[in-house]
């Protein structure tokens, strides 16, 4: 496991920066069309120094980003001292330093972590979740996400969520660009109408290869990393109820899907195929098979 695990950090550190290009590299290249349609190295440049500035920004403040899109609200010991004192224990246990602690009013049961490091880390449960488990479950769920800081999974994913936001919101740029350049044939510039299809063509692509460098090995990992502190039954048992009863969150974000330890969205056979996530099945057969 420890291997497994020293393995897992170096590739979630490599892929944080291979995410970090593709973005930045992306970005250039619009720029690129941009400075050779206008003639203007100097659109280039400026272009490409943003992207660079947004990367960085991103690194610093996409965990925040990521709390507000799922709506979490952070709480102290006393409102809610079952929950908080699982993590707690948990840190203590893991030796990492006490995350935020979040709460998520919904009904559909899940939690995330995320955060550029251990020491900048927070971890977040839905209601519906608190509801459902008991307090050895909740403590496998959580174990499962301690892991995640542990193992650096937080960094990947909260640069993945940030940069994959600004990809979809070029994308959505682009297509209502298209849109107008066609209702107002007058003003109809080539400018624009290249800049859209460029963006609606390569948006898609790119976002899913920041999707693809999030590996799916990093959800047995965390079962198995949380199994190893808790029992392996207890998460067992968590996957199960999750399995069970897991459903669409009220307030969803196709950015932060790779944050939660059960998908969050709605499926759909394009979603089943981008997952981040293992099935469900698979990653209880993994823990069963541990356990012979």
């Amino acid at each position: 496991m420890a291997v497994s695990v020293h393995k897992q950090i170096a590739q979630n550190k490599r892929n944080t920066v291979f995410i970090a290009i593709v973005f930045v590299a992306f970005i250039a290249l619009i720029g690129g069309i941009f400075a050779w349609l206008y003639n203007s190295p100097a659109v280039l440049i400026t272009v490409a120094v943003m992207a660079i500035a947004y990367a960085l920004v991103q690194y610093f403040l996409a965990d925040k980003l990521a709390i507000l899109g799922t709506g979490a609200r952070q709480i102290e010991k006393s409102e809610n001292p079952r929950f908080y004192k699982i993590v707690e224990k948990l840190a203590e246990d893991t030796k990492l330093p006490m995350p935020k602690v979040y709460v998520i009013e919904d009904p559909a049961p899940n939690a995330f972590a995320t955060g550029r490091d251990p020491q900048h880390a927070c971890v977040a449960a839905t209601t519906g979740l608190l509801e459902i488990m008991d307090d050895k479950e909740l403590r496998a769920v959580m174990g499962h996400e301690m892991s995640h800081v542990k193992n650096y999974d937080i960094r990947v994913s909260m640069i993945a969520f940030g940069l994959t936001a600004i990809v979809g919101l070029i994308s959505d740029i682009g297509l209502r660009m298209l849109f107008w350049s066609d209702r107002d044939e007058e003003n109809n510039s080539p400018v624009g109408v290249v800049f859209a299809l460029f963006t609606i063509i390569l948006a898609p692509f790119v976002a899913t290869l920041i999707k693809l460098a999030i590996s799916r090995q990093r959800e047995y990992l965390a079962d198995a990393s949380s199994a190893s502190i808790t029992d392996p039954n207890d998460m067992i048992s968590a996957l199960r109820k999750l399995d069970t009863h897991v459903r669409p969150m009220r307030q969803q974000n196709v950015a932060a899907e790779a944050l939660f330890i059960a998908g969050p969205l709605k499926k759909s056979f394009i979603s089943r195929l981008f997952s981040t996530h293992p099935p469900m099945e698979a990653r209880i057969e993994r823990l069963e098979n541990a356990k012979k």
